[in-house]
């Protein structure tokens, strides 16, 4: 069966596709009616920054592969978490529309790869976060959820209640970016 809509779901070092930031943007394409490829990995001990990107885009390149040839969608999504981020050059050399979770905006290759990209990718960290910058991620996209005071796993200090407000706004803002940049309401093709 070909769909219309489909992602990639790409997980973090520590942080796996079924974590609630990743869950929960799999369920967003999934009730759009988009077919979800789940990465799950475990990642080798590589000892350097070059190994590890190596290593993320093949696993990832491999599960797009797998989701066109299933789906027959020519542009999936590329939702991922940290560690996933240094797809970034797949998804800007595919043109694929991305979600970034706490991307790795302190790695240039995948900084690098966020300004060539030309489709829209959103960005999500917060300002307790170290790898995350501000000021950095508005000068690649306009598309860009800052929360204040959110540390790498997107909590905010305080009563867990504020965290999990804070899930709240990273999936709304996931649920515009796919209704709005990628699957505009109306266009019924989707982006495939």
């Amino acid at each position: 069966m070909t769909g219309r809509r489909a992602a990639v779901v790409v997980p973090g070092l520590q942080y796996s596709a079924d974590g609630p930031l990743l869950m929960y943007a799999g369920l967003a394409v999934d009730r759009r009616g988009g077919t979800v490829r789940r990465i799950n990995w475990t990642l080798p001990d590589f000892g350097d920054g070059d190994g590890e990107r190596a290593w993320v885009a093949s696993r990832v390149s491999e599960a797009i592969d797998a989701v066109v040839a299933a789906t027959g969608v020519a542009a999936p999504v590329l939702i991922g978490k940290s560690l996933g981020s240094l797809a970034a050059p797949v998804a800007a050399d595919r043109g694929l529309p991305a979600v970034w979770l706490t991307p790795v905006l302190t790695d240039e290759p995948t900084v690098a790869a966020l300004r060539r990209a030309a489709a829209p990718c959103l960005l999500i960290g917060g300002t307790a976060d170290k790898v995350w910058d501000g000021r950095l991620a508005w000068s690649v996209t306009p598309h860009v959820l800052e929360i204040d005071g959110a540390d790498h796993g997107m909590f905010v200090p305080g009563r867990l209640q504020e965290s999990a407000a804070v899930l709240g706004q990273v999936i709304t803002a996931v649920e515009n970016f796919l209704d709005y940049q990628v699957w505009p309401q109306g266009n019924d093709e989707g982006n495939g």
